[in-house]
C-alpha cells in the first residue's frame, strides 16, 4: 500500500487509539508515546522522509540523536517500544510489508561512554590543592601524575620510589597481571612530584619504607584514601562526583583531540586490546558532534 506524508496523521492518531481502546494503556502512557512518535516525525522530516517511508537504518540515527541529547536510557527506551510498536501496527492493519523497528537495540545494550572533564575543569581541579602544606603538594603532585600518565589509581598509590625516573622524564607502571609498561612524564608533572619528593615526602614517611605516596601518618597512601582527597578538591572546585577513572578517560580523550595515535594512548593506558581504547575515539566524535551543533550556523 502506498502512503504519503499527509497520511502519516491519520496512521499515527489510529495506532493511538488502538493503545487506548484496545490495549488499555493508561492516558498518560499514551500521551508519552504520542510525544515520542511527534518527536520522530519531526526528525524524520529533517531528513526528508516519512514516518511510514523510514528504514531501520533512520530510526537507529533517530534513536543515537536522542542519546546523544542527553535523554535518559528509561526514555530513549519507552520511545524504542513506542516506534515498535507503531511499525508493528502498520504490519499488522497492512500498511506496511515489515516492521523496520524489530531489531532496534534497547539502550541497556549500547556501551555507555565515560564522563570525560573539559581541559579548564582539570585545570580548576589541578590548582585546588593548597601547596603550601605538605599533603596539598602530595596531593597537587598525585593529580598531576594521574592525568599526566593515565595511570589507574591502584597503579598510583602502588608506585616505588624506583618507579618514577624523573630524571629521563618517565614512569615504569606494573599493571594488571604484573605487566610492565613505560609512560612518559609531562615536564609540568616531573616538576610536581620533585617538588613533593623535595619538600614534603622527607617529613611525611622519614624513609620507613619505598612507597612514593604516603599518607598523614608515614605509611602508604591508600586508594581509598586517595579518591576521598580527589572528590575533596573536585567539590572546592565545582567538579561534581569525581572519580580516578575520570581522570584516566580524560588524559586518554584530551590526548587523542590533541592528534595522539590510538596505538600510542593503548600502550599508554596498558589496554591489551585496542578496541577498549577505542571508546575514547567515540567520545572525541561526539564531542565534535556536540560542539558543531552549538555553534555551526547551519547545523
Amino acid at each position: 500500500m502506498s502512503a504519503t506524508a499527509t497520511s502519516t496523521e491519520p496512521l499515527l492518531q489510529r495506532y493511538l487509539e488502538a493503545l487506548s481502546l484496545e490495549r488499555g494503556l493508561a492516558d498518560l502512557t499514551v500521551e508519552a508515546y504520542c510525544r515520542d512518535l511527534e518527536r520522530l516525525r519531526r526528525d524524520l522530516g529533517k531528513l526528508g522522509t516519512t514516518m511510514f517511508e523510514a528504514n531501520s537504518e533512520a530510526l537507529s540515527a533517530h534513536l543515537r540523536g536522542l542519546r546523544q541529547s542527553g535523554l535518559s536510557p528509561r526514555s530513549i527506551d519507552r520511545a524504542r517500544v513506542a516506534i515498535r510498536g507503531f511499525y508493528g501496527h502498520l504490519v499488522e492493519s497492512g500498511d506496511r510489508a515489515s516492521n523496520p523497528a524489530v531489531n532496534l537495540s534497547p539502550p541497556r545494550l549500547w556501551r555507555k561512554l565515560p564522563r570525560v572533564l573539559a581541559e579548564r575543569e582539570v585545570e580548576a581541579l589541578l590548582q585546588a590543592p593548597d601547596v603550601e602544606t605538605p599533603l596539598g603538594l602530595r596531593d597537587r603532585a598525585m593529580i598531576e601524575l594521574l592525568y599526566a600518565t593515565g595511570a589507574r589509581v591502584s597503579e598510583l598509590v602502588g608506585l616505588q620510589l624506583q618507579q618514577a625516573r624523573l630524571d629521563v622524564g618517565f614512569l615504569v607502571i606494573y599493571g594488571k597481571g604484573g605487566k610492565e609498561r613505560i609512560v612518559p612524564i609531562g615536564e609540568q608533572a616531573e616538576d610536581w612530584v620533585g617538588r613533593y619528593l623535595q619538600e614534603a615526602r622527607p617529613a611525611l614517611a622519614r624513609g620507613r619504607h619505598e612507597t612514593l605516596f604516603v599518607n598523614a601518618r608515614g605509611g602508604p597512601l591508600t586508594r581509598q584514601g586517595f579518591w576521598k582527597n580527589l572528590r575533596r578538591h573536585g567539590a572546592s572546585v565545582g567538579v561534581r562526583e569525581l572519580s580516578p577513572h575520570i581522570l584516566r578517560h580524560s588524559f586518554a580523550t584530551h590526548l587523542l583531540e590533541h592528534g595522539a595515535d590510538l596505538r600510542a594512548v593503548q600502550m599508554m593506558l596498558g589496554h591489551s586490546d585496542i578496541s577498549t581504547t577505542q571508546i575514547y575515539t567515540h567520545i572525541h566524535e561526539q564531542r565534535l558532534r556536540r560542539l558543531y551543533d552549538q555553534h555551526h550556523p547551519r547545523s
